[in-house]
């Protein structure tokens, strides 16, 4: 069974075909928020702990942290800021981490700094991002998600990008990477641009799963891109790739649709053992009930269907 460890001191989180669907948390990420990166590069982290203590709390397994405020020198100005981002978040959370980064320097400065077995985001099938990026992962032996596009782009036939997922776990062998600790990613397209944009993820998920022994995830609002009630729509093709086999998501956990579709995608799936899970989150509250002292205690369903049968055999009596 292909499990996928990803670890943070004191806490684990198991990526796998036979676990519940994992959730990483994507809000910790300055991409299009001028005001989250403003803030960072001021050294204003009040946001960052808001969005990682409220994820945690909405239900994310891994938080993914990217601090991309520029495009200007990032090598020079992402690194530093990196290892602030990763000790702030970790002094408020035991949470495990996907540290994200296009620039390699950045990468190396997170998992230096990242306790545990941190999920590194990501590899492509580009020459100069294997040679930058599977030695480093090697190195301190930790997962790494891999993004199904080389030189050439991103294709739009599967079949292309299953083929670059292949390389890339094939080059990750000779580092000795192991498939399990490769998550790849498909590339979700925008089903507005492309209507067959979903149906290409879920057989490629399929392919990945069955032929390359891999676990899988993707930018989750990817799809709904352009499209009107996006969440909505997010949380049908998430509950659809998770029925495919796809074992992880990068996405909003702040956004209840997307969270209730997970949910009963682990109930249809057989993952969430009896559906506990399911029952915690939507179970009516209990009924209060005041006793004889007039203290007002709490009464669970199953308890209160035997009070009834119980009185209603006194009565009988």
């Amino acid at each position: 069974m292909t499990h996928t460890l990803v670890a943070s001191q004191t806490k684990e989180v198991i990526i796998g075909f036979d676990r519940q669907f994992t959730v990483i948390g994507e809000r910790i990420n300055p991409t299009g928020r001028k005001k989250l990166a403003a803030e960072m590069v001021a050294g204003n982290f009040d946001t960052v702990i808001a969005d990682a203590l409220a994820q945690v709390a909405a239900g994310a397994h891994i938080l993914d942290v990217n601090a991309g405020v520029t495009a200007v020198n990032p090598n020079e100005t992402e690194p530093p800021l990196m290892r602030q981002t990763i000790q702030i978040v970790a002094s408020v959370t035991d949470t495990p981490l996907c540290i994200d980064s296009s620039v390699p320097a950045a990468l190396k400065m997170g998992l230096e700094t990242a306790k545990g077995r941190p999920l590194v985001n990501s590899v492509t099938g580009e020459e100069d991002r294997l040679e930058a990026i599977l030695p480093l992962v090697a190195k301190y032996n930790v997962p790494v998600v891999a993004i199904s596009n080389d030189e050439t782009g991103i294709s739009e036939d599967p079949d292309v990008r299953f083929e670059v997922a292949r390389k890339i776990v094939q080059r990750a062998a000779d580092y000795g990477i192991k498939p399990y600790d490769i998550v790849v990613d498909p590339l979700v397209m925008p089903i507005g641009a492309m209507g067959t944009a979903g149906q290409q993820v879920f057989r490629l998920v399929r392919r990945l799963r069955e032929e390359l022994k891999v676990n899988t995830t993707c930018g989750a609002s990817n799809i709904s891109f352009g499209m009107p009630h996006r969440r909505a729509l997010t949380g049908y093709f998430l509950a659809m790739a998770a029925s495919h086999g796809m074992t992880s998501a990068i996405m909003n956990p702040l956004h209840d649709e997307d969270m209730h579709a997970i949910m009963g995608a682990n109930v249809m799936n057989g993952v969430d053992a009896n559906c506990l899970a399911w029952i915690r989150k939507f179970r009516e509250p209990s009924a209060a009930v005041v006793g004889a002292d007039g203290v007002i205690t709490g009464e669970s369903d199953a308890d209160a269907r035997r009070r009834e049968r119980e009185e209603r055999r006194a009565r009988r009596k």
